[in-house]
């Protein structure tokens, strides 16, 4: 990720083999270890890391019966304390902007419109499916890029962010409230899911990208591209589905392909989007991490303190 060695060494990093650096007392990692990994982990050890806690139990048992400490970077709460370790939204910033370089490449034309002595060239439409922090990343990169830009989110209050960066807010007309306590949008009722299926199939026989960013925690991806959407979109059109990790958004999606229809529709599933972007994924994870640490030794005496009562 454009960081040589000495650099570490520099900032006073000692660089070890990797069967030492299972020995230390705190672990840093990115994601889940695996079942080799595990098993070079000491008692005692403190790891930190993407560990996706609520898809792997046998991962939490496994760390238990070693006497681990695991600390998920992916379970940090959305409130305003621990925004400094929100690697979440790190992640997901990167990625939405990066959903849209994948999908500029992939739709081999203009975003934005232009009148050239060869004649007109209309701007691309996009829909982004959920306005949270990767679906308003995804809004802005591709709206910034000249594309004429529709959203949909179950929560109407995100309706001025959406407009305050070029998009235009695609309502689902129902009344119920769609923001659990924590900022993250909720399971969606079954009158939603149907106005909603609606609107995208109508979105779908229009728009030439679609941006899918849906995810409910814990929780398999809730299913919005149907096959018979893909089917009404026009051939060169491209689906980036960024829930594929999670079972998708999208029909016929992949996780980590690509996969063309018979249609000539791209999806997209790659699951490696912030890793595309390696070196700012880096500086922006290392920051989380630091932030945490500093949180867990509060004397700045090396030693870490732990509070489970602190909830």
């Amino acid at each position: 990720a454009a960081f040589p060695d000495s650099a570490y060494k520099e900032a006073g990093s000692q660089v070890v083999a990797g069967a030492s650096a299972w020995k230390a007392n705190i672990v840093l990692k990115v994601d889940a270890p695996t079942d080799s990994e595990v098993k070079k982990l000491q008692a005692g050890t403190v790891l930190v890391g993407l560990l996706s806690p609520a898809f792997k139990p046998e991962l939490l048992e496994a760390l238990a019966k070693r006497k681990v400490t695991a600390l998920a970077m992916d379970a940090v709460p959305r409130i305003s304390r621990a925004q400094s370790m929100d690697v979440l939204s790190s992640m997901a910033n990167i990625a939405g902007y990066r959903a849209v370089v994948e999908a500029a490449h992939e739709f081999g034309r203009f975003f934005t419109g232009q009148v050239t002595a060869a004649g007109k060239v209309p701007p691309a439409k996009v829909l982004v499916a959920g306005a949270g922090v990767a679906g308003l990343a995804a809004i802005g990169s591709a709206s910034s890029l000249g594309a004429i830009v529709r959203a949909t989110d179950p929560r109407p209050e995100v309706s001025d962010q959406v407009r305050s960066i070029g998009g235009v807010y695609l309502p689902v007309e129902v009344e119920e409230k769609m923001e659990t306590g924590d900022g993250y949008a909720k399971a969606t009722s079954d009158a939603y899911n149907k106005r909603a299926a609606e609107m995208y199939s109508e979105q779908a026989a229009d728009v030439d990208i679609i941006i899918t960013t849906a995810l409910i925690p814990g929780r398999p991806a809730p299913k919005l591209i149907t096959a018979k959407d893909v089917a009404l979109m026009k051939s060169g059109s491209v689906i980036v589905d960024m829930a594929a990790a999670q079972g998708g958004n999208v029909a016929g999606s992949v996780a980590g392909k690509k996969v063309v229809t018979k249609n000539g529709v791209t999806i997209l599933g790659y699951t490696d989007l912030p890793s595309r972007l390696p070196a700012q994924s880096s500086q922006l994870y290392g920051t989380n991490l630091v932030n945490l640490l500093k949180l867990l030794t509060p004397a700045s005496d090396g030693k870490l303190v732990l509070d489970f009562e602190d909830v």
